[in-house]
């Protein structure tokens, strides 16, 4: 039937007839007036109804069957399903006609009745039209459109029915005879328009009134699909954002989800800020075989329609081909070439009045339509929805960061209260010892009370020393101490260091020091006082841990551009790769604070560092791991020649 359609808008013998858009609603009407206008007269006309599915028909069975008891020329067809089948009704008085049709038949996708009696015809003859696959099935069933022709016309009628009585013997040869009836008592070979049949003014006005109501039904139909498309999006991310706080994830369901819902050719979705010079494409998502911008990077600040977005934080929409900042932008030519823009859609991701974030939607290849209105709305609410996510994210970042503080701060507090209380406790209780012991027994021999004097000094002078590296952690940490950067000779820093430590323990407790320097060592340009410290701390350290039978040998030379390089290696215990780090750190203790075997405060290596720091060198350390000894590197400035 479309061919009958398409002939008579073609027709160049008679006035072309144009084809018109029926709802399902509609048609249910009209064809109840067509089969009413047979009930209620005293005619006998041809009736011929195709039905899409079998389910179509049984609602409207009775109606045949009525009409069925008036004339013996009904044919109904339908597509063959579980009980409608090839056959003839013996309850009516002539029967009407049973024609089950296959269903990949075209009639499966047509509406079509068709009435011919002596004295008038009418004729509905329709195709079905696809549906947005968006829509829901109720939505769907009562939006249902149809293109086709409502005539009362008896030559169309005529032919229309000729065509369907051919169908008929296709799938019904047994009715030949029937059929040959029909054909010469309606279907003439050459008919004459009947006068004064034609459509009353009522049944023009209802069909206009049916039209018109039916097309605000499908606005709100298709209304409510959008917003009910809204909220499963926006639902569908803030379930993502509350199952997971990582920006990447919630960005990903964003572009795949808006990117498919949209139809468009490509969805981006990238964190940027104003300021930002480009970003690199992470999350992307392709409605069709378009060329991808993952891990492309992406000019901001020289993009003009960045720049507009930015200032009025406002979505915006061009159309490649007419828009005057892309003719005059060459970056945007560039863009639009390279990738195959066609149209193009920025909306912000904004908190509190600030970018955080672009949503982009592309078109790509020939222009496609604008994006409507509830389609910007829908990016909109998703970009606010990205917006509250990638807040949050950066929050419970920012509080793991936090944490990770106060985690770290508690340790330092647990070692310093560990460390002051052996540390202090410890020689504080010995000097109290030797002190009541000699006050206690004035008649201790000499010998016993020298030893008793001896060890309350030692360990008196290990409680200053532990005063001193607090109070010189603290003047380093505040920036209150004065720095006398002078020409030294880094030989003589480390013999002064080097004394220092023989000083305090003895040749026997000491493990072999080698010193190798080169004899063209440059000269340093340092706080002499500081530099001694550094190196005394080291070198304290590596002695340390470097049993007496071990080996503690001091390099250095060039090395970066002005710059001496320093290394201070032991075979003693050695650090695990993953704690070269965390030596430096204030009250580090490698054997933790309560199993210690060697004394200390574990302030040395940070008091070390914040003086190589704040002298404009490095310090840094390697180590294979346990029993494989460790290097300490660090590096000075040298001085300069001339000066």
């Amino acid at each position: 039937m479309e061919a009958l359609i398409q002939e008579l808008t073609t027709d160049s013998g008679r006035d072309p007839i144009y084809p018109q858009i029926f709802f399902k609603t509609s048609l249910t009407a009209l064809s109840h007036a067509m089969e009413d206008q047979v009930l209620a007269g005293s005619d006998r006309p041809l009736v011929i109804a195709s039905f899409q599915r079998e389910r179509f028909y049984r609602q409207e069975a009775h109606r045949y069957r009525r009409i069925a008891r008036q004339t013996s020329q009904v044919y109904i067809l339908a597509a063959m399903e579980t009980d409608f089948t090839n056959g003839s009704d013996p309850d009516t008085a002539g029967g009407y006609e049973t024609v089950a049709f296959d269903q990949q038949d075209c009639l499966s996708q047509e509406w079509n009745l068709i009435i011919v009696g002596q004295t008038y015809a009418s004729c509905l003859i329709c195709h079905e039209r696809a549906q947005p696959q968006l829509w829901s099935k109720q939505a769907m069933d009562q939006s249902r459109q149809f293109e086709g022709i409502w005539t009362f016309d008896r030559r169309i009628a005529s032919r229309a029915a000729s065509l369907l009585l051919d169908q008929i013997l296709g799938y019904r040869p047994d009715l030949a005879a029937k059929v040959a009836a029909a054909r010469q008592e309606f279907v003439p070979t050459s008919l004459e328009p009947l006068a004064g049949v034609g459509p009353e003014p009522f049944a023009e006005r209802l069909l206009t009134y049916l039209q018109a109501g039916q097309y605000k039904l499908m606005k709100a139909y298709r209304s409510l699909e959008s917003k009910e498309q809204r909220e499963r999006l926006v639902n569908l991310i803030t379930t993502a954002l509350r199952q997971s706080l990582d920006p990447d994830e919630v960005f990903q369901v964003a572009t795949r989800e808006l990117g498919q819902a949209l139809g468009t050719c490509r969805c981006l979705l990238y964190a940027c800020r104003e300021t930002d010079e480009q970003v690199f494409i992470r999350h992307e998502c392709l409605g069709r075989s378009v060329t991808s911008l993952q891990g492309q990077p992406w000019t901001l600040q020289k993009n003009p329609l960045f720049q507009t977005l930015a200032q009025h934080q406002t979505s915006v929409e061009v159309v490649v081909e007419d828009n005057e900042q892309v003719a005059q932008s060459p970056l945007l030519q560039q863009l639009t070439q390279q990738w195959h823009i066609s149209r193009w859609l920025l909306v912000p991701v904004l908190h509190q009045d600030q970018l955080i974030g672009v949503l982009e939607l592309h078109h790509c290849g020939e222009s496609r339509e604008a994006w409507t209105v509830q389609e910007r709305v829908l990016a909109e609410a998703i970009a606010a929805q990205v917006g509250v996510a990638l807040i949050q994210a950066r929050a419970f970042a920012h509080l793991e960061d936090l944490n990770q503080q106060l985690a770290a701060l508690d340790r330092t507090r647990d070692n310093l209260t560990a460390i002051v209380g052996h540390e202090l406790r410890t020689p504080l209780s010995t000097v109290q010892v030797c002190l009541e012991s000699m006050a206690t027994e004035p008649d201790m021999p000499e010998e016993l009370r020298q030893v008793m004097i001896e060890t309350a000094m030692t360990d008196a002078e290990r409680l200053r020393r532990l005063v001193q590296d607090f109070l010189m952690l603290s003047r380093l940490e505040s920036g209150r101490v004065e720095w006398n950067p002078e020409v030294l000779s880094f030989q003589e820093c480390l013999d002064m260091a080097l004394s220092h430590i023989r000083a305090r323990q003895t040749r026997e407790q000491l493990p072999e020091v080698v010193v190798e320097l080169p004899l063209a060592l440059p000269l340093v340009r340092v706080d002499g006082e500081w530099l001694v410290e550094v190196l005394s701390k080291i070198l304290d350290n590596a002695c340390k841990f470097t049993p007496a039978d071990g080996r503690v040998s001091i390099q250095a030379g060039s090395g970066a551009e002005g710059l001496l390089h320093v290394t201070v290696a032991d075979t003693g215990r050695g650090i695990e790769p993953d704690r070269l780090e965390a030596v430096f750190d204030r009250f580090h203790q490698e054997e933790g604070a309560l199993r210690r075997t060697v004394g200390g405060t574990g302030l040395g290596l940070a008091i070390a560092r914040q003086i190589i720091q704040r002298l404009g060198g490095q310090i840094w350390a390697e180590s294979a791991g346990r029993d494989q000894g460790t290097c300490f590197h660090f590096t000075v400035p040298v001085a300069l020649e001339g000066l």
